[in-house]
């Protein structure tokens, strides 16, 4: 069993900064301690400088396989997650077939097995009509159930309130909700196509896409919620009046209701619309400064309880598309926990925050077992990270298989050195080294 020694690291790790030397043996943190004196080792790391995290865990990706791979697969966007400190990610459902039943769910993690560089996990699709499959699933396998009230196609747009308050009252899991207003978004829509024709402005994005069809959609599944006493999770919080339906005084633990925000509606606002265009347009829609400021508050008070990605990403050609054949989302996961280390440069989020709403808070929600913190007996899944060597992110180090990022040209003020993956080394400054190391996340219930 190889054993490696991490010294002399600034270890970021459940609200606590200090230097602490982490020995590694086989897939493990074996020992943490102030100075291990361990002749038995394969490797040193020598860390002084450097800060470690828990490796990312992204909650909410795409990577689009099967079914959409001329956008992405789990080879290609595995990788840019691993040079972006994550390194467990939990994929949704809404591929080609969708992941609705235990035959496509089961494909999925056959694929990933194959070709996945990092951990891996799938969400278990929602629909009108796949109950009886809910069912079968086996709850250490799945890490939560997705339920689409707006902006999906196919049969995961879920409409059956009945069978909603049968899954909320029988359903012993996490249910993540994406929550737009489909009502309220075709009559923003049909309302710009009779301003602008079929010339509709990208700017158009968050009048059509509004805060009243978030409110209204994620109001109304918070309150079944809280009537059925069920778990619900709520992604990619876009709007300050949203912030109201979630509380901070309950341990994440113990919480029934929680939410979530991600990168980019942290970092882009309505004004970056006619700099970026459509590379910004994501559903939820990017919405005002005053959003993204309260947003970023109530990660800070706790009112949001992780941050994701939401990595979607689709090809510059769809993406160059004329507003009502543009494919909302875009490529984050390589980039996200650069994007909110700035933030901590920019006296917006502590170190200590990121590290919780990326890394701890996941592990807690989802159960993920044996992961998202840096301690003895936990697997060893870690990132290296210098906060004085900056990353200039450009078309030749970006490991998306679409080729673009919508950070394409900024200089982040921090660099991903390493990632180890359950053990092992999988990248080094700037290059994928292993692909081989990667595990299934299992859920401790």
């Amino acid at each position: 069993m190889k054993k490696i020694l991490i010294s002399n690291s600034l270890v970021v790790n459940e609200g606590i900064i200090h230097a602490k030397d982490i020995l590694i043996k086989d897939k493990r943190i074996e020992k943490i301690g102030d100075h291990i004196s361990e002749f038995n080792v394969d490797e040193i790391i020598d860390a002084e400088g450097l800060y470690l995290f828990p490796g990312m865990i992204d909650d909410q990706v795409h990577f689009r396989e099967p079914g959409l791979t001329h956008k992405a697969n789990m080879d290609t966007e595995s990788k840019a997650a691993l040079a972006g400190g994550v390194t467990s990610f939990i994929e949704m459902p809404n591929t080609v077939p969708q992941t609705i039943t235990i035959n496509d769910f089961n494909n999925k993690r056959l694929i990933a097995k194959k070709s996945s560089a990092a951990n891996y996990s799938f969400m278990f699709g929602i629909t009108n009509n796949n109950y009886t499959e809910i069912l079968k699933l086996d709850k250490n396998n799945v890490p939560a159930l997705k339920m689409f009230l707006g902006s999906s196609t196919g049969q995961m747009l879920v409409d059956d309130y009945d069978l909603i308050n049968k899954i909320f009252n029988n359903i012993d899991l996490v249910i993540a909700a994406h929550c737009e207003d489909e009502e309220i978004i075709n009559k923003n829509l049909d309302n710009a196509i009779k301003k602008y024709g079929s010339k509709i402005p990208v700017f158009e994005h968050p009048n059509i896409r509004s805060e009243d069809a978030c409110y209204v959609s994620s109001s109304n599944i918070v309150n079944l919620a809280k009537k059925a006493g069920a778990r619900l999770h709520v992604f990619h919080i876009s709007t300050e009046k949203e912030l109201s339906l979630f509380d901070n005084n309950t341990p994440l633990k113990k919480k029934k209701i929680t939410a979530e925000a991600c990168i980019h509606h942290l970092w882009f606002s309505d004004k970056d619309y006619d700099r970026k265009g459509s590379f910004i347009k994501w559903n939820p829609s990017i919405k005002k400064i005053s959003d993204r400021d309260s947003i970023l508050e109530g990660i800070n008070i706790d009112l949001i309880d992780v941050i994701a990605s939401d990595h979607a990403p689709h090809t510059i050609t769809e993406k160059n598309n004329s507003y009502l054949n543009c494919p909302s989302g875009g490529p984050l996961v390589q980039h996200s926990l650069l994007a909110l280390i700035d933030l901590f440069f920019e006296k917006k989020l502590s170190l200590e925050k990121i590290v919780e709403k990326v890394c701890h808070n996941p592990a807690i929600l989802f159960q993920v077992k044996d992961r998202g913190f840096i301690r003895e007996g936990y697997f060893a899944d870690l990132v290296l990270i210098d906060l004085k060597e900056k990353h200039l992110v450009q078309k030749n180090n970006i490991l998306y298989k679409c080729g673009w990022s919508p950070f394409e040209g900024i200089s982040f003020k921090s660099s991903i050195k390493m990632t180890m993956l359950n053990g092992q080394w999988v990248y080094l400054n700037g290059e994928i080294v292993n692909t081989n190391a990667a595990m299934e996340l299992k859920f401790d219930r």
